[in-house]
């Protein structure tokens, strides 16, 4: 029974990840519509699971049920664009540098300030696991382990957004924690992390120990710079962030 059921579980993470990826890439574009035979015949799914993938689709707003319509793609402006899974299917394709681009814009609406935010609202465990997420990122990063390296930056921005006592900032974790993984598994990141970043990342947590939302501002600020200066040093929106 649980082979079973893990297989159909799979089956359904599959065909959900096909057919969203085939939506945001805009090879399904909006206004077409889908059926469920065709999505079990294509991907070899009972009509339950082919179901639920609709279900899921039309909470993410990729897709609109009617009956006597059937199932229609939606336009852009209708998606929930901070599900972390349509982030890692846009990730996944050709215009990735672009979006991670405007996922650096939105970065830089809100982490500067959370790192503000956490200098003033932090206790002494956020404070330590900072540290420690920043030791274990300089000890990755001169060793070359990129997926240790992911894992312990990841740390260091939920907690931070989390120190920040701010729910709304906090929801946020996983969108950063999608792009973080977005330029590791897509080969955008250096085979050795850049020790400049890393420094960075220390004096933001040293800001937030000493109470000094300026500095944790600032740096924080410049981490976001360093990042999407790294990922597609050639965009608009970079070279404008180097001027601020």
């Amino acid at each position: 029974m649980s082979r079973s059921t893990g297989g159909t579980t799979e089956r359904h993470d599959e065909t959900l990840a096909a057919i969203g990826r085939r939506i945001v890439s805009g090879a399904q574009p909006a206004g077409s519509v889908l059926t469920l035979d065709a999505i079990c015949t294509e991907h070899g799914v009972s009509r339950t699971v082919a179901r639920e993938v609709i279900k899921v689709l039309e909470s993410m707003g990729l897709v609109e049920s009617r009956r006597r319509v059937g199932i229609t793609i939606q336009p852009r402006t209708r998606w929930s664009v901070f599900d972390p899974r349509l982030i890692r299917w846009r990730l996944d394709g050709a215009d990735r540098a672009e979006f991670l681009a405007t996922l650096s814009e939105l970065r830089r609406g809100f982490e500067p300030v959370a790192a503000a935010l956490a200098a003033e609202r932090a206790n002494e465990h956020h404070c330590r696991i900072l540290a420690a997420a920043v030791s274990d990122m300089s000890v990755h990063g001169r060793t070359g382990d990129l997926e240790s390296y992911l894992l312990a930056d990841k740390v260091f921005h939920r907690t931070l957004l989390e120190a920040s006592g701010n729910e709304m900032f906090r929801s946020l974790a996983d969108v950063v924690g999608e792009v973080l993984a977005g330029r590791t598994h897509h080969g955008m990141m250096p085979p050795t992390p850049n020790p400049a970043a890393i420094a960075l990342h220390d004096d933001v947590a040293r800001a937030i120990r000493l109470r000094d939302p300026k500095a944790a501002e600032a740096s924080m600020r410049e981490i976001i710079t360093e990042a999407a200066a790294a990922v597609s040093p050639s965009l608009p929106e970079v070279r404008a962030s180097k001027a601020d």
